[in-house]
């Protein structure tokens, strides 16, 4: 991996985003397993208290 790969790589942002306001805080209200290994969480907006559901699939790149 080149340096200018990995500092590219480096400046992305990390994480979800609040689609409301733009903020990176959240606070996980529940989390549930579903199927084949997923979790689904629902994550509350520190900020503006929008309301945003993620599922992470764990080991697929």
């Amino acid at each position: 991996m080149s340096s200018e790969t990995k500092t590219k790589r480096e400046s992305e942002p990390r994480g979800i985003l609040c689609p409301k306001c733009g903020c990176a805080h959240f606070e996980v209200i529940y989390t549930r397993r579903i199927p084949f290994g997923a979790i689904r969480r629902r994550r509350e907006c520190r900020h503006c208290g929008r309301r945003v559901t993620t599922t992470e699939v764990i080991g697929v790149r």
